[in-house]
C-alpha cells in the first residue's frame, strides 16, 4: 500500500542515463529522471532530509530565473545532478551507487525496512492489519510521465469522495512524475480538462475506472501514467469517504 516507500527511475547511472538519452532522443527527459532518483535513492534509502536536495534544486532554478521545474533544460539538470551527488557524498560518507544491482539490493531492503514507518504502522493500526503479516517488494518496468508534453501523471477517484456525487473527480499534471501530483511543487490541473489535451486517453481513463467500479462495487481511488499518449493504469483501490458520500455511493 502507499504508505510504504517507492523508488522511481531505480537503474539510472552515469552511463546508462547516456542509453535513455539515446533511445528516448530527450536528453532533459533522461537529466530529469536521473536527478529523481538520486533524490528518491538519498531520502528513502540512506534517510537524507529532502530539503537538502530541494535547496539544491531551488538554487538552481533561482540561478536559471525559472519559474517552473520544466523551465530547467537539460544542463541546469546535469548541473543538479552534479550537486546532488555531493549532497549524497557529504551526507552518507559515500560516492553514489553507480552498479544498478546495487542499487536494487539497497532499494529492496529499505522498502522492506519501511514496513515499520510510521505512515505503514498507522494505515496497519486503521484497517486492523496484523504487524506480523510481513510484505513483498515489487520490482517492476516503468512508463514515464515526463518525456514531455504528451506526457502526464495523475491521481482521482471514479466519484466525488467528499459528496459521493457520481462525477469523475481528480487531478494530474503534465511532464511529471507520480509523486510531483502530491508533492505540491506545482499546481495540477482538474482531471477534466485532460480531455482537451489528450481526449483518447481521457475517454479510456473513463472507461477503465468506470469498469473498475463496476467490478469492485465501489468508488475507486486510481493512480494513472500517460507516456506519449498512451495510458497505463498504475493501481486502483477502494477509496475513502465521508460519511454523506458513503451513504450517497451505497444508495447508487
Amino acid at each position: 500500500f502507499r504508505s510504504m516507500d517507492t523508488v522511481l527511475n531505480l537503474g539510472l547511472n552515469d552511463k546508462s542515463v547516456k542509453g535513455l538519452i539515446k533511445k528516448s532522443g530527450n536528453p532533459r527527459f533522461a537529466y530529469d529522471c536521473y536527478r529523481r532518483f538520486i533524490q528518491m535513492f538519498g531520502n528513502v534509502v540512506m534517510d537524507i532530509d529532502k530539503e537538502k536536495f530541494e535547496e539544491v534544486f531551488d538554487a538552481r532554478k533561482k540561478k536559471a530565473r525559472a519559474k517552473l521545474d520544466t523551465d530547467l533544460t537539460a544542463d541546469d539538470l546535469k548541473a543538479v545532478i552534479a550537486d546532488y551527488k555531493k549532497v549524497y557524498k557529504k551526507e552518507t560518507g559515500k560516492a553514489f551507487p553507480q552498479d544498478p544491482v546495487k542499487q536494487l539490493e539497497m532499494a529492496r531492503d529499505a522498502v522492506f525496512g519501511s514496513w515499520w514507518n510510521a505512515r505503514a504502522s498507522h494505515y496497519r493500526k486503521m484497517n486492523k492489519i496484523d504487524d506480523h503479516l510481513g510484505t513483498a517488494v515489487n520490482v517492476q518496468a516503468m512508463v514515464f510521465g515526463n518525456m514531455g508534453d504528451t506526457s502526464a501523471t495523475g491521481v482521482g477517484f471514479t466519484r466525488n469522495p467528499a459528496t459521493g456525487e457520481k462525477r469523475f473527480y481528480g487531478e494530474y499534471l503534465v511532464n511529471a512524475q507520480g509523486e510531483d501530483v502530491v508533492a505540491g511543487i506545482r499546481t495540477p490541473q482538474p482531471i477534466e480538462t485532460l480531455k482537451d489535451i489528450m481526449p483518447e486517453a481521457f475517454e479510456q481513463l473513463k472507461e477503465i475506472t468506470t469498469s473498475l467500479e463496476q467490478h469492485y462495487r465501489d468508488v475507486q481511488d486510481f493512480e494513472f501514467t500517460i507516456q506519449d499518449k498512451k495510458l497505463y493504469m498504475l493501481q486502483t483501490r477502494n477509496g475513502k469517504r465521508t460519511g454523506p458520500a458513503a451513504v450517497r455511493i451505497a444508495v447508487d
